[in-house]
């Protein structure tokens, strides 16, 4: 299906609706998250998710949910649905849902008896602050709307318990009242466009479950409190906005904001607008700076994602402007030769490739003298071995070594009890294919501008890294790459990562090989959803990305398909292949516009299961995934490669 649009008749089928997640930004690094009809089932779900200078940036749930009543002939219909033990929900308000649309903005449509309600969701751009507006649509007698907020001020990675230091009350302001559990943090003001009456209530309702979390092994249950209830009558055609802030809000001004704000969103209903919309909500603006956050719902901005997300999720849709400012951002961070929250081989590599989309801005020459000084750190790092714990250097051979007890220097990072799932010590494959690529790259700026120096330092490199690579990497009896060398042991595990040896610009691969090793990936590694990152074939191979932390983590990298992943061998194809590759580039995108009514909605997830029938899994919304579909997608427009290399 290439439209969101969702089945009517399923809404009231949990198994259908508890699967299908949506998310809305302020671009300033909150969110809020939930299932199409309301019931949180992660601890990262919530109505506000808000990034909180207060207490260092972390995001906070805020408000987890705010439960409406329609109230009639003083008969109430709870329109809430909760998960608790044993699988019970209470209230059930999901079977009063008669329609659901994610665009222009999240909008639940429920009929009790002969009242309609419509209720929009809208979070404000590049502000703290959520509004909900409740729309009488029909109503044949008086009818009452009772509003009670569940709060839980507390990290997106916990969980909240009934306590006694908690501050139970609320204090009025204007048309509302705010709230604040605990100290240190903002005040929440809770608002209504029109004037209702506030019952302050204070009640902790306890052991909420959120279903995800105990499937994905971890502690699962949440008291939440209320202070109390807004409540009020609203007659045929007649809105109410609730608002949700860290501010006091003019209340008289709520009706323009949402108008104001409606009219900037922009129409999702196909599968480009939608993933074009999902790029967009990863590009965050916190304290002046412009970033790229990893993912939806737990990850932050970091480096290696940002370098490997960045071209697809901007440059596809011409944010020039957005992919420079946050390219820079990094480049203040870099120290040392390095960039990022840990210590790794790869991420200040993926850098130049980032760079490599720069030529399509600027002339080469300003690209040179702009990022001169970064390019020369980090490879001169690289060269010198001058790394931390002297981890990462540079062999007689012209290769890239890495190697640190007990910790994985590669994107494959998956840890179980404080060891690495897939540690890949020595000579990586994708390393040193980065680092060859880096090397000319740099090469290729420097003799635009003429910089002789650099020339002399760096010419003779390129021939020595390709003749070592092949050399060390390259098996001529099975046709395709080591995946590491380490200590005379080669590892000849079929991974994605040789990938990377014929998708980048600068390749120490003939064209032979090339082939050899794309063809392998396909026969091995390839689906439409994603590369597995370990052969089926492999005794080590696991299918299915599910169960506790320790079990998921072992599975993460030992098959598990990535999406990532699909970009380089969209990449590799059109290299070995050409312009025929066009109709596997085309399937692939095919194949995806079936997801977008699944898992996060509109967007492409982190994982899928190796296994069939592929089920999606890790964060709902990944931007290295979205760029890379973004790329695919715009490769077949354009049937040039070139600007992605």
């Amino acid at each position: 299906m290439a439209s969101l649009h969702f089945d009517k008749a399923e809404l009231g089928n949990l198994q259908y609706s508890l699967q299908r997640e949506l998310l809305a930004t302020n671009r300033a690094g909150g969110y809020m998250s939930t299932t199409i009809v309301g019931c949180n089932t992660r601890k990262y779900h919530g109505l506000m998710v808000s990034s909180l200078d207060e207490l260092g940036g972390e995001d906070f749930v805020l408000l987890s949910s705010l439960d409406e009543t329609i109230i009639q002939h003083k008969a109430e219909f709870n329109l809430a649905i909760h998960r608790y033990r044993d699988n019970y929900y209470e209230p059930r308000g999901h079977k009063y849902i008669v329609d659901f649309a994610y665009t222009p903005t999240p909008t639940t449509t429920y009929r009790v008896g002969g009242v309609v309600l419509k209720k929009e969701l809208l979070w404000v751009h590049s502000r703290h602050q959520l509004l909900i507006k409740y729309t009488l649509m029909e109503a044949s007698s008086q009818t009452f709307l009772r509003l009670r907020p569940l709060l839980a001020f507390r990290s997106r990675h916990s969980l909240s318990k009934q306590n006694m230091e908690a501050d139970t009350k609320s204090y009025p302001v204007n048309n509302g009242v705010k709230s604040k559990m605990y100290d240190g943090f903002p005040f929440l003001f809770m608002q209504t466009s029109k004037q209702t009456e506030f019952v302050a209530a204070p009640h902790w309702y306890n052991n909420f479950v959120y279903g995800e979390e105990i499937i994905r092994g971890y502690e699962a249950e949440e008291d939440l409190l209320t202070t109390g209830y807004f409540e009020g009558e609203l007659k045929k055609g007649e809105s109410i906005i609730f608002s949700a802030s860290t501010s006091e809000v003019n209340t008289e001004s709520l009706n323009e904001l949402f108008n104001d704000e409606i009219t900037r969103r922009s129409e999702k209903t196909e599968f480009l607008p939608a993933l074009k919309h999902s790029a967009r909500q990863f590009l965050i603006t916190y304290q002046g700076n412009r970033m790229l956050t990893a993912g939806y719902h737990w990850y932050n901005p970091r480096s290696r994602e940002t370098f490997i997300a960045l071209t697809g999720c901007t440059l596809t849709q011409g944010l020039n402007e957005d992919f420079e400012h946050i390219l820079n951002h990094h480049v203040t961070r870099l120290k040392n030769g390095f960039f990022g929250e840990h210590l790794a081989a790869d991420t200040s590599l993926w850098f130049f490739r980032t760079l490599q989309a720069l030529p399509y801005i600027y002339e080469k020459k300003d690209i040179w003298h702009k990022y001169k000084d970064a390019i020369c750190q980090i490879l001169s790092a690289y060269r010198s071995g001058d790394t931390p714990y002297g981890a990462i250097k540079m062999m007689d051979n012209g290769l890239i070594y890495a190697e640190l007890e007990n910790t994985p220097l590669t994107w494959m990072r998956a840890m179980v009890d404080g060891k690495p799932v897939t540690q890949r010590p020595g000579y990586a494959v994708e390393i040193n294919a980065l680092w060859y690529n880096a090397i000319c790259f740099a090469l290729d700026l420097a003799e635009e501008s003429q910089d002789n120096e650099f020339i002399n330092q760096w010419k003779d490199m390129p021939e020595l890294v390709q003749k070592s690579f092949v050399d060390m990497f390259y098996l001529k009896d099975k046709k395709y790459l080591a995946d590491y060398v380490h200590n005379g042991y080669v590892s000849q595990d079929i991974r994605p990562n040789q990938l990377l040896a014929v998708s980048l610009k600068y390749s120490p691969l003939n064209y032979e090989q090339k082939g050899a090793v794309l063809g392998c990936v396909k026969d091995k590694l390839f689906t439409t959803r994603g590369i597995r990152t370990l052969s089926p074939e492999n005794p080590a191979y696991v299918g299915i990305c599910k169960g506790s932390h320790n079990e998921r983590e072992n599975a993460m990298c030992q098959g598990t398909m990535f999406p990532w992943l699909l970009e380089h061998y969209v990449l590799a194809g059109f290299e070995v292949y050409g312009e025929g590759f066009i109709y596997q580039a085309e399937d692939i995108i095919a194949d995806f516009k079936g997801e977008m009514l699944s898992y996060g909605i509109g967007s492409v997830p982190e994982i899928f299961d190796a296994d069939p029938p592929h089920a999606p899994a890790g964060a709902i919304s990944y931007a290295p995934s979205v760029g890379a579909i973004l790329v695919i997608q715009s490769i077949i427009e354009r049937r040039n490669t070139g600007l992605f290399r």
